[in-house]
């Protein structure tokens, strides 16, 4: 079939990155025990604890959902609720998950501008009711980067990690791009998580470059008490376990999850620096990792849909451009083209630097 041109919708559009082809490639040769019981998953759990620079305990699952909504029901119990955002995928792209594997937890949302959350809205849930009519708040989730494309603080993240210890609350980490945020940070895993107080971690690998697969660190071992048995009620439990964790490995040990980060990052950068300035065109959110969110007019999202480019309306009624390890800098300039095209910034003079990141 011929290859489609590559789109910016979503980072979910990339192909695999050859270090994890070539993972699996090599863990295809010959057979070996199932359910976990390999080389290549304990190569992959020894890769993370180096990474993470602890003992913590790990499980791979086949995807996002399943890795957030398998943690969250560790964390909490069916009468129990968890404190997230309003646009926490969580919230609004898991169809309920969180709250149909906890048998029945519910998720308290809590309204911002930027997609994070804080430690007055932590607390405001926590203790704004007490009594037994209430779902009690047992956990707080935190998306790093957030669903707008911004990037937590290490700050932020321990100021958070406070209140939750303060209020005996547990603190989950969606790390979907985990690694485009460390990236951003330019801080070591272990400084952006248990060493910030956060306890459980999501951490995505399908967005980095891998065909499918996430891990779940719990990092206080005492709360993965029977995680094992919730991944096999849940159809989590892979057989051949090795073609999940192997493409771990490899890209721990060749440092392809941080360069395949700092390139969708950088490729993010250019495309704003591109578009900054156009006609019509705002840039709603800082641009922190590999994300940009446009408002534009909608005779200018009619056009690019017409010139064939794909893209998702997102928060706030905006385009939102996703940038990928492979993403290519003729395309992104192709899709800028276009743009200066529709909104007439060439007939209008507007005058752009072009300076490459």
């Amino acid at each position: 079939m011929p290859h489609t041109q590559q789109q910016f919708a979503s980072d979910n559009y990339a192909g695999i990155c050859p270090e994890a082809m070539r993972a699996m490639d090599e863990a295809n040769r010959g057979s070996a025990q199932a359910y976990g019981d390999d080389p290549w998953t304990m190569r992959a759990a020894d890769a993370f604890r180096a990474t993470f620079e602890t003992d913590c305990e790990l499980f791979f699952v086949f995807n996002g959902t399943a890795a957030n909504s398998l943690a969250l029901a560790a964390l909490c119990q069916s009468y129990e609720s968890i404190i997230a955002s309003e646009t926490a995928h969580v919230e609004t792209d898991e169809c309920g998950a969180p709250e149909f594997f906890s048998n029945g937890a519910k998720i308290l949302v809590a309204r911002g501008e930027s997609g994070k959350l804080t430690p007055e809205a932590i607390r405001a849930f926590a203790l704004g009711r007490t009594d037994i009519h209430f779902p009690r708040p047992r956990a707080v989730t935190i998306t790093q980067p957030t669903e707008t494309g911004q990037v937590y603080s290490l700050e932020e993240i321990r100021d958070i990690a406070r209140t939750c210890r303060e209020l005996g609350l547990r603190l989950h980490m969606d790390g979907a791009r985990f690694a485009n945020a460390i990236e951003s940070l330019g801080c070591s895993p272990a400084d952006m998580t248990w060493r910030a107080g956060v306890d459980v971690l999501s951490f995505g690998g399908t967005k980095n470059g891998m065909a499918i697969g996430e891990a779940v660190l719990f990092f206080n071992r005492a709360l993965a008490n029977g995680f094992d048995y919730r991944c096999k009620q849940a159809g989590q439990l892979a057989s051949k376990m090795r073609f999940l964790s192997a493409p771990w490995a490899v890209m721990f040990e060749t440092g392809a999850w941080r360069a395949n980060a700092a390139h969708a990052n950088a490729c993010a950068r250019h495309f704003a620096d591109q578009v900054a300035g156009l006609p019509g065109v705002d840039i709603l959110f800082p641009v922190q990792a590999n994300a940009v969110f446009l408002k534009l007019p909608p005779e200018i999202t009619a056009a690019l849909h017409e010139r064939g480019w794909i893209f998702y309306s997102f928060i706030g009624d905006s385009a939102r451009f996703m940038f990928a390890w492979d993403s290519d800098r003729t395309r992104i300039d192709a899709l800028v083209r276009d743009l200066r095209d529709v909104t007439g910034a060439d007939a209008a003079g507007t005058n752009l630097s072009y300076a490459r990141t």
